[in-house]
């Protein structure tokens, strides 16, 4: 190879039924004494969090909630939340819900107790060295859809208003100190967020094994990750009882994190935009666009798709692994284009420029 890469992989993640219950132990391990419990309000009222809550009462650690975040987490949000761990004497994160609950919590965790500002560290350049690594606080993170693979990611997308964009924030130490990876957390997910969050995974394995970068380390990982969702996803969607498929699903959501540092493509750098503008979500974008993206790069990824299908027991062509993706989409009752998201091909333009500029890209 002529090109040096750097090859950086997850936190310590502890998986299986019923871990969520160590959470006081895992404080403890990784020094927490005052956690913030940052979740969405969806799940703040719900038992898992009251749980967890109590779970850490009884340890006698003194924890608070904050919740006030929507399902793309926006600037002012995070500045709340920085405010309230701030005013609350918190030293660590315990970050529970999806990919928006958990960036939410890292960036908070990350931001609290620096000088510099949210956008100071937007992943361009060597922006993370801005930040104050020793002032970073501890996360641990519990994710309750399998999805970003967030709680095992270095990165948070928190949409700039102003600018109307999502804007990626990265820092090498953002990664949470330990992800617990609990089947019961997902439990009466509803089939159609099963379903977004799980495409969401199957495009970060997918274009991760696509991306031209040298990091065959990462391309096993995501060809593993794609098999567990092809043989998993549906079941999970169709009865969101099956805890084995939901485990198998938290995996391959974790896989698809670790793998996506060889590379992204163009089906994030456009769910970017498309996001920010139009509050859509982000694994419904994506599996949206996805066969259209793999049909625009058809000729630089065939022979990969080819290799991919055969482990997959697909017909070993393009096509046959595309068909794949086609009837995947409508056996999860995925719309087949962006207009029936609302978005406007008036703003074609604008959403490909944005795209193109995206780090992902």
């Amino acid at each position: 190879m002529d090109a040096f890469t750097n090859w950086n992989y997850p936190t310590d993640v502890r998986v299986g039924a019923g871990r969520a219950k160590e959470i006081a132990d895992l404080c403890g391990e990784f020094g927490i004494r005052a956690p913030l419990l940052v979740t969405d309000p969806g799940l703040a009222d719900k038992p898992m969090a009251a749980e967890l809550v109590q779970r850490c009462r009884d340890h006698n650690l003194r924890i608070a909630v904050f919740s006030d975040l929507t399902g793309n987490p926006r600037g002012m949000q995070v500045r709340a939340g920085i405010a309230a761990f701030v005013r609350g004497r918190h030293d660590g994160v315990i970050a529970l819900g999806g990919g928006s609950s958990l960036d939410a919590g890292k960036a908070i965790a990350v931001l609290a107790r620096q000088q510099c500002d949210l956008w100071d560290l937007e992943d361009r350049g060597d922006n993370w060295r801005k930040a104050d690594a020793a002032a970073i606080r501890p996360v641990i993170a519990l994710p309750t859809t399998a999805g970003t693979g967030a709680e095992v990611g270095r990165a948070a997308l928190i949409i700039h208003e102003q600018q109307q964009r999502k804007v990626i924030l990265f820092h090498p130490k953002m990664t949470p100190v330990c992800a617990v990876l609990d089947p019961e957390l997902t439990i009466g997910l509803p089939p159609h967020l099963t379903a977004a969050t799980g495409m969401d995974a199957l495009s970060h394995n997918l274009e991760a094994y696509c991306a031209p970068g040298f990091h065959p380390i990462a391309a096993g990982i995501a060809v593993e990750g794609i098999r567990l969702i092809r043989n998993n996803l549906p079941a999970a969607t169709a009865n969101g009882a099956d805890r084995a498929a939901r485990m198998h699903m938290l995996a391959a959501s974790a896989m698809g994190a670790a793998a996506f540092q060889r590379g992204l493509g163009a089906m994030h750098a456009l769910a970017h935009p498309l996001g920010a503008i139009y509050d859509a979500h982000h694994g419904l974008l994506n599996a949206i666009l996805m066969p259209y993206v793999l049909r625009a790069n058809r000729a630089k990824i065939e022979s990969r798709i080819v290799a991919l299908a055969r482990y997959l027991e697909l017909p070993p062509n393009f096509d046959g692994f595309l068909r794949w993706i086609l009837d995947l989409r409508a056996q999860l009752c995925i719309p087949n284009d962006l207009a029936q998201l609302g978005v406007a091909a008036d703003r074609a333009r604008e959403i490909g420029e944005q795209a193109a500029c995206d780090p992902s890209a």
